[in-house]
């Protein structure tokens, strides 16, 4: 029987010379609305050709008899994903948590396109060392970090999986009307929604309301908890704002809309892989099995 070679997927987003051209007619419509903007299209045609050398390094990377698929992160998805699949996510760290949901257990490896100018916590790696981080992906030697992750799962069954955080809330600026329950406390809340943050998450959004509310982020990346945040909570005659917080470890956190149809839920600020949550829907948020297997180094 053959064996069968490696498949590295690599994943990419479109440059804005990418949106360029989809959204105009022509490049002299294009070159007028940017200079509007006082923007360049000189620019953003050096970022593009940047980016499209680094793809090609990344390319030329991998041995020539190996199997290669070229994604655009819209195409995610809808990809199937083979369990030995070695994806090299090519972007900003945001990329990495886009693509994280839609895998079980293989080994990611992030290549940075703009060193200096991402924060590159997901991508660690600079193109130069593509080469050699691909090759030991492969082969099963590459150090991994395994990331926890979030799931949120409705009494439906449907279920979703973040990287960062999970939103539940309104999609409008309308508040957020629920019950809200963990170890054994209960409250009916009116806020502007809530997030479940993993540590990984614990350095964006989660880090913005914590500052906010005066709350201490106690997570770390690879621990199996994730914290609970509400937004704004106002205490009335028939709300509360006093379970606003909490570490979920063993016990998840269990919210029960009051909202109308525009109660939403949505992983990693994706708005558009969403679950509809109207009135009377149960969500539970929990740490999740899977975990995303990162390369470091």
């Amino acid at each position: 029987m053959a064996v069968l070679t490696p498949r590295i997927v690599i994943v990419r987003r479109e440059t804005d010379l990418d949106r360029v051209r989809a959204t105009h007619a022509s490049m002299a419509t294009a070159r007028f609305v940017l200079e509007r903007r006082g923007l360049s299209l000189e620019a953003v045609e050096a970022e593009h050709a940047a980016f499209t050398e680094v793809l090609r390094r990344v390319r030329a990377a991998i041995p020539a008899d190996w199997r290669q698929a070229m994604l655009m992160r819209a195409e995610v998805e809808r990809f199937v994903f083979g369990p030995e699949d070695v994806v090299v996510a090519v972007g900003q760290d945001g990329l990495v948590a886009n693509v994280a949901k839609y895998l079980t257990g293989q080994t990611v490896v992030g290549i940075d396109p703009r060193p200096g100018r991402n924060a590159g916590v997901l991508v660690r790696f600079r193109v130069e060392a593509a080469k050699e981080a691909i090759a030991a992906a492969a082969a099963g030697r590459l150090t991994l970090e395994a990331r926890t992750m979030a799931e949120v799962r409705l009494e439906s069954g449907e279920r979703l999986t973040a990287l960062n955080e999970i939103y539940l809330g309104h999609r409008t600026h309308q508040s957020a009307r629920y019950r809200i329950a963990f170890e054994g406390a209960s409250e009916r809340q009116s806020s502007s929604g809530l997030i479940v943050a993993t540590g990984t998450g614990a350095t964006g959004w989660a880090s913005s309301i914590a500052r906010a509310t005066g709350r201490r982020l106690d997570l770390a990346p690879t621990d199996a908890k994730l914290q609970f945040l509400v937004r704004e909570a106002w205490a009335s005659p028939s709300t509360g704002a006093d379970l606003v917080a909490g570490t979920v470890t063993r016990a998840p956190v269990t919210i029960t809309s009051e909202m109308d149809e525009e109660g939403t839920i949505f992983a990693d600020g994706i708005e558009s892989d969403r679950l509809a949550f109207p009135w009377g829907r149960i969500a539970t948020v929990a740490v999740a099995e899977q975990r995303l297997m990162l390369g470091v180094g």
